[in-house]
C-alpha cells in the first residue's frame, strides 16, 4: 500500500493528484523551482521538496535531484503527472531502481512508444493503421501538404506545415532546432498533412494481469498551434464501425507494449478511398468511407482526461494509483453515461498571434455546477517559465447540446480578473455552427474561423459600452466618498476607458448624477437603480442589469449577465512602441531568444517576412520576422538572453 506520493510535476496536475491523495488518505510530497515557491500546488502539500533554479531544465527535468526529494521525504511513490519527465523511460527505471513505486506504466512501455517513428513501426507490425511516411529528399508536388514533426515530440511543439516544396528544407531545419532545444533529440519525420481532420483519442487502462480497459473516445480537434483547446467525450458522430476499431486498434497497441496503468492512443480520423481496403478502412459513414490512422501513445495521463471521467463516473488517478498497489480492474469498465466537454482557460491573446500574457490573477471564479481544475488561485502571478494555461472548466450533461451549452454559459459568467485571456475565443467556439454540427468538427477550425471569432461584433460593443457606463458610475461612487462626487448641470462628467485591458475599442462615457438620477450621453433608454463603488444596477431598454465592479489599479473589471469586461482608464501607459526609430522590432512578450536565424548578423539584407530570431515564452515559440524588405542596422540581443516586453530585438531600415 502506498502511504507517501510524491508529483514530480506542478501546477494544476500536482494538485489534481493532490486531491485524490487526501481522499484516498496518501500523504503527499511536492517538487517546486523558486519561480513556484509560492504556488498552490506547494501550500497544498504534506510537505515540500525545493529544486534550486527557475528554467525545467533545472529544476522540473531533473530526474536524479527528483528522486533525491522523494527519499529525503520519505516518499515511497512518485507519479509523474503530464508533461516533463512523464514519459522518460530513464526516469521511470531511476525511481524503479531507488526502491520507489512509479506510478506508470513499465519503462519498457514507455521506452517502445517514447519514438514517434519507432512507435510506429511498432503500431504496423500490430496490425494499426497508419499515414504512410514521405521520404522528404523524395517529396513530390502531389504529395503536399506535408507534416514535419518531432520524433521524440509532443504538444505541438516540433512541428511544421509544408504547403510548398522550397520550404520544406528550411522547415525541417527549424523543426529540427525546436525538438533539440524542447526534448534533446533533433530527430524528426515527414508523414502526409490531413487538411481539417478529426484529433480523436481512446483512452485505455490496462493492470497486470492482461485487462485492457478502452474507456471510450475522446475528440480533441479544436486545437492551436497543434495544441489542444476544446475537448469532449465521447467523440461525436463516429460511426459505429469506426468507434469499435478504434477501441480494438487502442487494445492492440496497449497489449503490444505489454501496457499497464493509464495511456492514450491518438488517431487523426480523415475521409478515406472507398476502395480503401487496407486496415482501419470502414463503411460508408454519414459522409461518405472514413478512415482511422494511429498518430502516438501518450504513456501518461493526459490533460484532457477529466472529460473521460465525467463520462465513466471515475476517478482515473484512483485507478492509476490502485494498478501500482497490484489492484485487478474489472473484467468490463463502467458504461459510459452523458457527454462531457472541457475547455482550457490560458493567459493568451488569441487576436495577437497567441501572444502568452503575464500579470497577477486577482480572481478566478467559475459558476456552480461545472467542474475547475487549476494550478492557480486569486491574488497568484501569471509568469513567463510555464505553460500559460490557467484552469480546465468542464461540464457534463445528459447530452451533447445540453454540455456544450453549460460551458458556455458557465465561462461566460466566469468572474476572469487578470491578464488578458481565451476565455471570449472559448464561448464564441462553442456557440460556432462548425462546433455546435458535430459533423464538421476538424482541426482546421481556427484556420478558418480565427478572425472572425476574434472581431469586435456590433452586439458585443453594445454589451461592452454599457459595462464600461457602469465601471465610470462605480468610480464616481467611489470618488464620492472623498469628496468627488459633483452636481455641475453644465458639465457632465467624463471617464475613457480602452476595453480588453487596453487593446480593444475605446469608450469615452458622459453622464451626470443629479437629484433626478443619471443622465448618460448616447445612453437612451438607461436608468440608475442602484449605485456602490463594487456594484452597479442599471435598468436597460426597461431590463434590469446588475454589474459587479472591481477595480485593480487603472484595470477595471465588469461582471453581469451580459459577459466579463476588461477596461484600462485613460491615461494608461505609454505605448512601448513610441519614441522608437522606425523599424524596430520589440519584444511583444517577456521571453527568451532561443535562436537567431543561421548566419545573421547586423548589415544583412533581408526580406519582408523573413524569421530574424526566435523567442520563447510559456513552453511556445514566437517567430520574430523582418516588417519589409531592407538591411538589418541592429541586433542587439544574443542567444539565450532573457527580455522584456518592449525590449528591442532588431532593426530593420527600408
Amino acid at each position: 500500500m502506498i502511504s507517501s506520493l510524491l508529483v514530480a510535476n506542478r501546477g494544476e496536475i500536482a494538485r489534481r493528484i493532490f486531491r485524490t491523495c487526501r481522499e484516498l488518505g496518501i500523504s503527499t510530497v511536492a517538487v517546486y523551482s523558486d519561480a513556484d515557491a509560492d504556488a498552490p500546488h506547494v501550500r497544498e502539500a504534506d510537505t515540500a521538496v525545493r529544486l534550486p533554479g527557475d528554467a525545467p531544465a533545472d529544476t522540473y527535468l531533473r530526474g536524479d535531484l527528483i528522486v533525491r526529494a522523494a527519499l529525503a521525504a520519505g516518499a515511497d511513490a512518485v507519479h509523474p503527472g503530464y508533461g516533463f519527465l512523464s514519459e522518460n523511460a530513464g526516469f521511470a527505471a531511476a525511481v524503479a531502481a531507488a526502491g520507489l513505486v512509479w506510478i506508470g506504466p513499465p519503462p519498457a512501455a514507455i521506452e517502445a512508444m517514447a519514438s514517434k517513428t519507432r512507435a510506429k513501426e511498432l503500431m504496423a507490425a500490430a496490425g494499426v493503421p497508419l499515414l504512410a511516411p514521405v521520404d522528404p529528399a523524395l517529396a513530390t508536388a502531389a504529395e503536399l501538404p506535408l507534416l514535419v514533426k518531432a520524433a521524440a515530440g509532443g504538444g505541438g511543439r516540433g512541428m511544421r506545415t509544408v504547403t510548398r516544396l522550397a520550404d520544406l528544407d528550411a522547415e525541417l531545419s527549424a523543426a529540427r532546432a525546436e525538438a533539440a532545444s524542447a526534448f534533446g533529440d533533433g530527430e524528426v519525420f515527414v508523414e502526409p498533412y490531413v487538411v481539417d481532420g478529426r484529433h480523436v483519442e481512446v483512452q485505455i487502462l490496462a493492470d497486470a494481469y492482461g485487462t485492457v480497459w478502452t474507456l471510450g473516445t475522446r475528440d480533441c480537434s479544436l486545437q492551436r498551434r497543434h495544441q489542444k483547446v476544446i475537448e469532449e467525450a465521447p467523440a461525436p458522430a463516429l460511426p459505429d464501425p469506426l468507434r469499435s476499431a478504434l477501441h480494438e486498434a487502442a487494445a492492440r497497441a496497449a497489449r503490444a507494449v505489454d501496457y499497464r496503468g493509464a495511456g492514450t492512443v491518438e488517431f487523426l480520423v480523415a475521409p478515406g478511398a472507398a476502395s480503401d481496403a487496407r486496415p482501419g478502412a470502414l463503411d460508408e459513414g454519414d459522409s461518405g468511407p472514413v478512415r482511422a490512422y494511429f498518430l502516438e501513445m501518450n504513456t501518461r495521463l493526459q490533460v484532457e482526461h477529466p472529460v473521460t471521467e465525467a463520462v465513466h463516473q471515475l476517478d482515473l488517478v484512483a485507478l492509476q494509483l490502485r494498478i501500482a498497489e497490484g489492484e485487478r480492474l474489472d473484467g468490463e469498465p463502467p458504461a459510459p453515461r452523458g457527454h462531457a466537454v472541457e475547455a482550457r482557460l490560458y493567459a493568451e491573446d488569441p487576436a495577437a498571434d497567441w501572444q502568452p500574457q503575464t500579470g497577477t490573477l486577482h480572481r478566478l471564479a467559475v459558476p456552480d455546477g461545472v467542474r475547475l481544475d487549476s494550478g492557480v488561485t486569486d491574488g497568484d502571478p501569471i509568469g513567463v517559465h510555464y505553460d500559460p494555461m490557467l484552469a480546465k472548466v468542464i461540464a457534463w450533461a445528459p447530452t451533447r447540446d445540453e454540455a456544450v451549452r453549460r460551458l458556455a454559459h458557465a465561462l461566460e459568467r466566469t468572474h476572469l480578473h487578470g491578464p488578458v485571456t481565451n476565455r471570449d475565443l472559448l464561448v464564441r467556439s462553442l456557440r460556432h455552427p462548425d462546433f455546435t454540427t458535430p459533423a464538421r468538427l476538424g482541426t482546421g477550425f481556427y484556420g478558418r474561423h480565427l478572425a472572425a471569432l476574434t472581431a469586435r461584433g456590433t452586439t458585443r460593443t453594445a454589451r461592452e459600452r454599457v459595462a464600461a457606463l457602469a465601471a465610470a458610475l462605480a468610480d464616481a461612487a467611489g470618488r464620492s466618498r472623498f469628496g468627488g462626487f459633483r452636481n455641475v448641470p453644465s458639465q457632465p462628467q467624463t471617464k475613457t476607458y480602452a476595453a480588453d485591458g487596453g487593446t480593444g475599442a475605446e469608450y469615452e462615457i458622459r453622464y451626470r448624477l443629479g437629484r433626478d438620477g443619471l443622465t448618460a450621453e448616447d445612453f437612451p433608454g438607461v436608468r440608475l437603480l442602484g449605485l456602490a463603488p463594487d456594484h452597479v444596477v442599471l435598468e436597460v431598454d426597461g431590463l434590469r442589469r446588475e454589474f459587479a465592479v472591481a477595480r485593480y489599479g487603472d484595470r477595471v473589471h465588469v461582471d453581469s449577465s451580459l459577459g466579463g469586461y476588461a477596461f484600462t482608464a485613460r491615461p494608461r501607459f505609454p505605448d512601448p512602441t513610441a519614441g522608437t526609430e522606425p523599424g524596430s522590432l520589440l519584444a511583444p512578450m517577456p521571453g527568451t531568444v532561443v535562436r537567431i536565424a543561421p548566419g545573421l548578423t547586423a548589415g544583412d539584407r533581408v526580406g519582408a517576412g523573413q524569421p530574424l530570431l526566435w523567442l520563447e515564452a510559456m513552453k511556445m515559440e514566437h517567430r520574430i520576422t523582418a516588417p519589409a524588405a531592407g538591411t538589418l542596422t541592429a541586433l542587439p540581443v544574443r542567444t539565450g538572453q532573457q527580455v522584456e516586453v518592449g525590449t528591442l530585438l532588431a532593426v530593420v531600415t527600408e
